[in-house]
């Protein structure tokens, strides 16, 4: 089997097309991926059992009052196994129907955002949702017709999950997590998952966990001719933010293990914002917030993480008038005006825990050989961007590995393209990842 390149471009420009409606960025965006799903279900109709052929196919909608037009496919070969007290599955999961914002102006006019363009004399295709992801829905989608054409016999019962809402999570209770919990994702447990949502072809083995946070503090406002009457919030949350970071990399230092998985950087902690101050260049705010991240190496839990932090705080506050001051007249406890400074420190609710993938199993040994045949000697990467639901699913016992075959470069940029000879040894990557598992089942 190969990929049908016709057919793929044919299909991925529909795909293209309709990418301005798949943006996700709510409110301003709110995607629609039926736009997407029920042109894989047209494709697949032929060979859907219900018509005489061999696949197995759901349209799920988790909120459909809500979101009718926001569901989940799962598509279905079944394998000799399937029914059985030992069942198989070979299951490609996280390739999403959702894109990133693109604004037109920021484009190549010769390659517009929202309308497959072929570069001439390369074979470049640009758009929106290319690379990440809607590149991958049309592989995997011709996958699947070849699986149907070909019917090769297997014991292993191939899955494919596309899925929505991965590029922004604000709306709850309709993403990948909540398919999971409602149990849609059970059956993937019997072998490999191939998470198809990475770049440049070869295995990603690991990831990291990002949470998000704001640190604020608090003071009081005063006019500026009189700052040895307050607590100075700005200065504070300046000089609580330094004290948390040094602690931070002090616990959470490189760890072993990431030399084995190739990181490039070990774990982070950063402010990346602002939250906007009103007042004037002649008034001492009262209050002040710094946002910012943390990336945390796989390798370190984030319960234990979210508690050290929060020991951070708890002596910083004890012990506030022990911060380094930026002067005379600069102090976190001014107790002849009723004034003591403090500090909080808020993580948001949403987490995306890190995985390092198992690089024993035979998911994995026979994704680096196949992955390997197809494009020369193998060069795994690590990163420390995230991935959703990944680490409860290897919890849950399954072999969880990761790949892709867009190009990282052009992840959430613009003038997004995938390289179709790329996606051409993709096919031919995960096709022969399933003939290599099939031949370790008994």
């Amino acid at each position: 089997m190969e990929l049908n390149k016709d057919r793929f471009i044919t299909l991925l420009t529909k795909f293209i097309a309709e990418s301005k409606n798949l943006q996700n960025l709510p409110p301003k965006f709110v995607p629609r991926e039926d736009l997407i799903a029920l042109k894989v279900l047209d494709v697949l109709k032929p060979f859907t059992k219900e018509n005489g052929g061999v696949l197995n196919v759901q349209h799920i909608h988790l909120d459909k009052a809500n979101y009718p037009e926001r569901g989940h496919v799962i598509i279905e070969y079944p394998g000799t196994s399937k029914g059985t007290a030992n069942p198989k599955t070979f299951s490609i999961v996280g390739s999403h129907m959702d894109v990133v914002p693109a604004d037109e102006t920021k484009w190549d006019p010769t390659t517009p955002p929202f309308k497959l363009t072929h570069k001439t004399g390369t074979d470049e295709y640009f758009g929106r949702g290319t690379t990440d992801c809607l590149g991958h829905v049309a592989l995997v989608t011709d996958l699947f017709l070849e699986l149907a054409t070909h019917k090769p016999q297997l014991k292993q019962s191939v899955f494919a999950v596309f899925i929505v809402s991965e590029e922004n999570t604000d709306i709850p209770n309709i993403g990948v997590d909540d398919l999971q919990k409602a149990g849609y994702l059970d059956n993937l447990k019997h072998g490999p998952v191939i998470w198809l949502d990475s770049a440049d072809m070869f295995n990603t083995i690991a990831t990291g966990g990002a949470l998000t946070w704001e640190l604020t503090a608090f003071g009081k406002n005063m006019h500026s001719a009189m700052p040895n009457r307050t607590v100075n919030s700005l200065e504070l949350v300046n000089e609580a933010c330094a004290e948390i970071q040094k602690r931070f990399y002090t616990d959470f230092p490189a760890h072993p293990k990431e030399k084995e998985y190739n990181f490039e950087i070990s774990s982070t902690m950063k402010p990346t914002l602002w939250k906007e101050i009103q007042g004037s260049f002649n008034t001492i705010p009262g209050q002040a917030t710094i946002c910012g991240d943390i990336r945390l190496s796989p390798f370190y839990e984030v319960s234990d993480l979210k508690a050290k932090v929060a020991s951070y705080v708890k002596d910083i506050n004890e012990n506030i008038t022990k911060l380094r001051s930026r002067g005379p007249y600069s102090k976190y406890d001014v107790p002849e005006y009723g004034v003591k400074g403090r500090i909080e420190l808020v993580f948001h609710e949403e987490v995306d825990e890190g995985i390092a993938c198992d690089l024993t199993s035979a998911g994995y040994k026979a994704l680096v050989q196949a992955t390997t045949e197809a494009i020369g000697p193998y060069q795994p990467v690590s990163t420390l961007g995230t991935l959703p639901l990944v680490r409860n699913l290897q919890r849950q016992g399954m072999d969880i590995q990761i790949t892709g075959f867009g190009v990282e470069d052009v992840y959430h940029a613009d003038n997004e393209f995938l390289r179709l000879g790329d996606f051409v040894k993709g096919f031919q990557i995960l096709n022969r990842t399933i003939e290599l598992v099939e031949k370790t089942i008994n």
